[in-house]
């Protein structure tokens, strides 16, 4: 029974805490809505600014960590490169020793740079995306 009471009682003050609109003009009513859709927009384009500007400055962190690491591992690259080029030097003439080392990177390029090429040969168009632009002009009444 206390239920059903506290249901009238949230029911009247709803309604008591709506306007009178049978006062109110069409061209205020759409004025009122307008106003409140734009302060929307506004409110929600903020939080999206904000939440954007946040993914900005992580995204921003983690590419300079990954620049980091990317220049420790051309280092290592060298140095282990150096090492490997000592190493055949003491068993082969250190010119041909140079060579062999250089004649690793190069097949280590052309491996990459093969698997790469594949990769970007499979890459698509997005083609929802373009099929979705091209139906707003007939969308929109354009012909």
């Amino acid at each position: 029974m206390s239920h059903s009471i506290s249901r009238t009682t949230a029911t009247t003050a709803i309604a008591s805490a709506r306007p009178d609109l049978a006062d109110t003009s069409v061209g205020e009513l759409i004025g009122d809505v307008t106003r409140d859709l734009s302060t929307l927009i506004r409110q929600e384009f903020e939080l999206a600014t904000a939440e954007l500007k946040q993914e900005l400055i992580h995204s921003g962190k983690a590419a300079g960590t990954l620049g980091g690491a990317a220049f420790a591992g051309q280092m290592m690259l060298l140095f282990a490169s150096l090492a490997l080029w000592l190493t055949l030097a003491r068993a082969i003439d250190w010119r041909w020793a140079a060579l062999a080392v250089a004649a690793l990177w190069a097949l280590a390029t052309a491996g990459l740079y093969l698997i790469g090429r594949d990769q970007l040969r499979r890459v698509q168009a997005p083609q929802r995306t373009i099929e979705t632009l091209q139906e707003i002009p007939h969308t929109l009444g354009a012909r």
